[in-house]
């Protein structure tokens, strides 16, 4: 435990303020009524929330229930008073219309339960893909010591003495039923075996991208993300992370010390490194946005393009999660790109009081087929492309996932290299899309490029991961497995298509999207970063007055007031799909003062 004289607490306006017996009696009273004492709460005793995002309606984060007692045991080991309290749940597979539309109602809840109670510092419990981002938003919001726990991925699955990665397996299952390789119960048995424990993806999905730019963020402790959910580590880094924060508030040590745009630097290049998802840049430019970070989608290429692809992980490579950690994880990654220049900013600092550089120099790893050396990686250069043009102002196209199939089919023509033509195939949303993905009427071959619309923050709303669509049953038995996918919907991170996504902004903001045809001749420039419908500005011009006076693009009614609210606020996906009026409340727990009392 650390000597440092602790600032004046928060909790002490709540617990024991002697300027205000009425209310200071008020609020501590009732919580007596479980067993708390007065002595306890008045003591000067950090208050440490725990905030809770494990439920049954969140399989993915549930172990957090048990992980949450060994938080307890070291914050009360440390000196601090444990407060644990619920989280909107967020479940990626449980959620409909998607999980995304809750990352936004999840921080909001969570920026008044850190402001508007006596929490003096915060655990954050993390998994699944958006409780990361949801939880690292509410503590940028209020700017109270905060710390990240990973749940940890799920033990490797396996089928026939093969890995089967999470989410990625159902991709590799639906060509197999499409073939006719597969029936019903054989789909059912495949995808089952790839979730053989507690945890969330075991592949390098989103979950695991998120978990791992948390603590490439600085904002967990090094080497916790990559631990295995019920590996005895986990419980051991659980009580570690309890321990730190008790200290994080002696220190005063807040996550806008953290996460500076020197972080985010590191956490682009490390993404890359990983084989990260295309919704990372989403999430964290929305964590940036809320600290006042400028990060946008440029920078995304800019910074993480030329960086090489070291995790050999599914769907970009062959292992899992358990692999991942046995390599060594985050901090092997690291150091691999410390060792050849390519990490940033080394100083960055992290919550653990010293910088990443210092947390990761000289580790290496034990499993080189896991996490590559830099001088022979999985791929050359393994960031996101960010294209523009007359279909959109920005979208990402992942690297690293881009097959050889698909880059013998689409991207070496010689006298046209990193560039493909098609004819587009457009879907109103994925209904439409699984309606007529095989309707013969649509001459659909490999000369086509599918495009879906309709799916992104407002139009879905929420933003669907539904880009990867695959192509008509007749060209898979044909052996064409991938054709050029392009939407205003996102893509899990456990696909392994090279679509591309998240266009900003979306058909129902009137983007490009909303003013393409089928049978449109389309233009993808990967060298130019381009991304076109080949008709003239005048015909473009025109569509768009059409489509006005026709009363815009249709999106379907909303079918809960979230949805309806949700779609008067929100921002596009390259803006990070914040909550828009939000973005100006920034450090509230200093620039706010405390909140009013409640009597």
């Amino acid at each position: 435990m650390s000597d440092t004289k602790t600032p004046k607490l928060r909790s002490t306006a709540w617990f024991d303020n002697p300027d205000n017996p009425g209310m200071t009696a008020l609020y501590i009273e009732r919580y007596l009524n479980f067993g708390l004492t007065r002595e306890e709460l008045q003591s000067g005793k950090p208050i440490i929330g725990i905030a809770q995002t494990g439920s049954d309606l969140s399989p993915c984060n549930r172990h957090h229930l048990e992980l949450a007692k060994r938080v307890r045991e070291g914050i009360r080991d440390a000196g601090g008073i444990a407060f644990e309290f619920p989280v909107h749940p967020i479940q990626e597979t449980g959620k409909r219309p998607t999980a995304t539309l809750d990352r936004n109602l999840a921080y909001l809840g969570l920026v008044e339960l850190l402001y508007g109670y006596p929490i003096d510092g915060v655990v954050l419990t993390i998994g699944c893909d958006k409780t990361t981002p949801a939880c690292l938003m509410a503590a940028a919001t209020v700017n109270i010591p905060a710390i990240a726990l990973s749940v940890g991925p799920m033990l490797n699955g396996w089928y026939k003495g093969e890995r089967t990665g999470s989410g990625t397996i159902v991709w590799k299952a639906r060509q197999m039923l499409a073939a006719g390789e597969i029936d019903y119960k054989g789909f059912m048995d495949l995808v089952a075996s790839s979730a053989p424990s507690v945890g969330y993806c075991n592949t390098m999905g989103t979950a695991t991208t998120m978990n791992s730019l948390a603590e490439a963020l600085g904002m967990q402790l090094p080497g916790a993300a990559a631990i295995p959910a019920p590996y005895r580590e986990r419980g051991a880094i659980s009580y570690e992370t309890g321990k730190r924060i008790v200290d994080m508030v002696r220190e005063d040590l807040k996550p806008s010390d953290i996460m500076t745009r020197e972080a985010f630097e590191n956490a682009i290049v490390v993404n890359s490194a990983i084989g990260g998802s295309t919704n990372a840049p989403i999430h964290l430019n929305g964590i940036a946005r809320h600290l006042g970070v400028e990060l946008d989608n440029d920078d995304w290429q800019e910074i993480g393009h030329d960086v090489p692809l070291l995790v050999n992980l599914q769907p970009a490579g062959e292992y899992l999660g358990e692999d991942y950690f046995h390599a060594g994880g985050v901090p092997a990654v690291v150091a691999e790109l410390m060792r050849n220049g390519k990490l940033p900013h080394p100083g960055a600092l992290t919550v653990n009081g010293k910088g990443i550089g210092a947390n990761c120099e000289g580790v290496v790893t034990d499993l080189p087929d896991v996490i590559k050396p830099f001088n022979t990686p999985m791929k050359e250069k393994a960031g996101f492309i960010n294209l523009k043009g007359n279909l959109f102002d920005s979208a990402i196209m992942k690297t690293s996932v881009i097959s050889e199939e698909f880059r013998d089919r689409y991207l070496s023509n010689p006298d046209d290299p990193e560039a493909f033509e098609g004819r587009a195939v457009v879907f109103e949303g994925p209904e439409d899309y699984h309606d007529n993905i095989d309707n013969p009427d649509l001459q659909i071959d490999e000369h086509c490029m599918l495009f879906i619309r309709g799916t992104g923050p407002i139009g879905y709303p929420g933003g669907a991961e539904v880009v990867n669509m695959q192509p008509p049953t007749a060209l898979i038995k044909r052996g064409i497995t991938s054709l050029p996918c392009i939407g205003d919907g996102r893509q899990s991170g456990t696909s392994g298509s090279p679509s591309i996504l998240n266009a900003s902004p979306e058909a129902a903001a009137m983007g490009g999207l909303a003013l393409l045809k089928t049978g449109d001749q389309v233009r993808i420039d990967l060298r130019k970063g381009t991304a076109d419908i080949l008709i003239s500005d005048e015909d473009l011009a025109k569509r768009r007055a059409d489509l006005e006076a026709a009363g815009g693009f249709k999106v379907a009614e909303s079918q809960t007031p979230w949805q309806e609210i949700q779609r008067a606020m929100i921002g596009q996906f390259d803006k990070g799909m914040v909550l828009e009026p939000a973005v100006k409340y920034q450090d509230v727990a200093h620039t706010r003062g405390l909140p009013r009392d409640n009597h």
